[in-house]
């Protein structure tokens, strides 16, 4: 029993001199900011609201109570009073294309409200004289205009090279339909690329011909615009870096700390590097290769592919299998309500490339283990994407490879069901449904068709993890307006389309936080509130949660924190 006292003693006295007086124990270092007085919503594993939250060197510190969290309070710690506001994790662009968002910023804006306030084709002639003469351009100089839409022109029609001549026969002009997958060019963009009567149409693409001859009309569809892009000037190293900056302060206005370049050329990569090398990049960018160019740019990235250079990372490569369902090019599996112009009524849409094509590019993709995106929005590519990445998978086993299926706007429930076990991530443009609901339901799909679009609830109900996105710029960069779309699925008739298929608020927010960080492979230093993940925060107005779900859209982005520094803040 001695013997036993004298070990217990001698445990004892090492334990107590291996631990410091407690004068001397190690404490915390103070936070550098602190938030408190508002709601801190988390979107952590188990959604915690708390009161406070701390940070430290860009890292979250600690979040909790408001008395364990000012603890870390220092002499020289900034404590912030959200008074009342929310404070959630910095949204994260889960489809979108910075470099594009940059070019419109310098364009002429052809949209229909409330975008824009082109109403009819007068109005788009209108707008692209009113550019010319805004910036001066001497005739020769390439004029660009963007975002009109013939599914709300009053004309109900793109328009034509003849259109376009009204405005000037002395410059090219070039403009794109708002999903960009259609385009217009007038008599002098066309011949400055070699269009006439004798040229072809190429594989996956169409030149719309005047009635009754072989004429084109200016419009072009999918792939046959690529002759009209190729002759059209980039702007200057300084012009590019300009442009970038103002789209990232369009993105930080809207609460994204992380935003996506989709089909990235070498060209718009090369331009990425030199505004992260000046030190221009202040949001994370993840760069998607053109599956026509991956190989020149993953060459060309420094880190590689999947770590971040800066604040420019190389994310994995986006390939494309069809086009637009409200331009009427996607490939459907059954034919559109009301087919285009010139088309039968047995019309489908068409792919952008055939199934071996789709094959051999995924499957290099998948032995380079570089992350996929690939464009789906009809349910035949749909299908031929699904089909493609069951072949890999039994090729080349299971692996964590999170493909992503971007939009996958007409997905069916059967596909969902084998998505499930293949880990695909349909990334839904949900916002489709305000701005071209009734379009789709009364000309796209038809009104059971049309009522399924987006399906993220059925996703939901077999286990397929999904995230939604804005494509900015087909519509603006526009955080709340999105959750508000995917929670109230109203079209801009003030009709619900698809009601089944209404998600939370709570549901919609990890959709565009830390689903859209694991769709990157992120979900571990980003996406949530958690300590020792990057601060990345957006302060708003009112928390999604905490408002009726008609009222998301008025919400407010007031601040927007970066790696713990300010990279926007609302004017007072």
């Amino acid at each position: 029993m001695r013997f036993l006292w004298l070990i217990l003693l001698g445990l004892a006295t090492l334990a107590a001199c291996a631990a410091p007086p407690a004068t001397e124990r190690v404490m915390p270092a103070p936070a550098d900011r602190i938030y408190r007085g508002g709601s801190v919503v988390t979107v952590d594993a188990t959604d915690r609201v708390v009161a406070a939250l701390a940070v430290r060197d860009g890292r979250i510190a600690a979040v909790g109570d408001e008395a364990s969290v000012l603890a870390l309070r220092g002499p020289d710690t900034e404590v912030v009073d959200l008074a009342g506001r929310a404070l959630l994790p910095g949204f994260i662009d889960a489809h979108g294309h910075v470099n594009q968002v940059a070019r419109f910023v310098a364009i002429a804006n052809l949209a229909s409200p409330p975008v824009g306030k082109v109403a009819n084709v007068a109005d788009l002639r209108d707008e692209l004289r009113a550019h010319i003469e805004r910036n001066d351009l001497s005739p020769g100089t390439w004029v660009i205009g963007g975002g009109y839409d013939d599914a709300l022109l009053a004309e109900g029609r793109h328009p034509t090279r003849f259109d376009l001549d009204e405005v000037s026969t002395e410059h090219p002009i070039l403009v794109l339909h708002v999903s960009m997958h259609l385009a217009t060019a007038n008599s002098a963009a066309l011949a400055a690329a070699g269009i006439d009567a004798s040229t072809a149409d190429p594989p996956s693409g169409v030149f719309r011909r005047v009635a009754g001859s072989r004429e084109p009309n200016g419009v072009m569809e999918e792939h046959a615009m690529f002759a009209v892009y190729a002759e059209r000037p980039q702007p200057d190293p300084d012009q590019t870096l300009a442009m970038l900056i103002g789209a990232q302060q369009l993105y930080a206005s809207h609460g994204f700390t992380t935003v996506q370049d989709g089909a990235t050329g070498l060209y718009d990569f090369r331009s990425l590097q030199a505004a992260n090398a000046q030190g221009r990049l202040f949001l994370d960018v993840v760069a998607y290769a053109l599956w026509l160019e991956m190989d020149e740019v993953a060459e060309a990235a420094v880190a590689g592919v999947g770590r971040y250079d800066g604040h420019l990372k190389l994310g994995g490569v986006k390939m494309v299998l069809d086009g637009s369902p409200q331009g009427k090019t996607a490939w459907l599996s059954a034919p559109y309500h009301v087919p285009p112009p010139g088309r039968n009524a047995d019309y489908v849409g068409y792919p952008a490339m055939s199934d071996d094509e789709a094959y051999g590019f995924a499957s290099k993709v998948r032995r380079n283990g570089w992350p996929l995106l690939a464009h789906a929005n009809g349910d035949q590519a749909a299908e031929q994407l699904v089909t493609t990445l069951e072949r890999i998978a039994a090729e080349q086993g299971e692996s964590d490879w999170r493909p992503v299926m971007i939009h996958a706007q007409a997905l069916r429930e059967d596909q969902l069901v084998r998505m499930a076990p293949l880990g695909v991530i349909p990334s839904f443009f949900v916002a489709h449904t305000f701005y071209w609901g009734d379009w789709h339901r009364d000309s796209v799909f038809g009104p059971e068709r049309g009522a399924r679009i987006s399906p993220a609830v059925t996703a939901m109900q077999h286990g397929v993890r999904f995230t939604i996105h804005n494509d900015a710029p087909v519509v603006p960069p526009k955080s709340l307006f999105l959750l508000w779309t995917a929670v109230n699925r109203e079209t801009r008739s003030g009709r619900v389309l698809g009601p089944d298929q209404r998600l939370t608020a709570g549901q919609a927010l990890r959709a565009i936080t830390i689903d859209a960080a694991f769709q990157a492979f992120e979900e571990d230093t980003k996406g949530s509130l958690e300590p020792g993940k990057r601060a990345d925060l957006v302060i708003l107005s009112a928390s999604p949660l905490d408002v009726p779900a008609y009222a998301i859209r008025d919400i407010e982005v007031l601040e927007t924190i970066k790696d713990g520094e300010t990279v926007y803040r609302k004017p007072l």
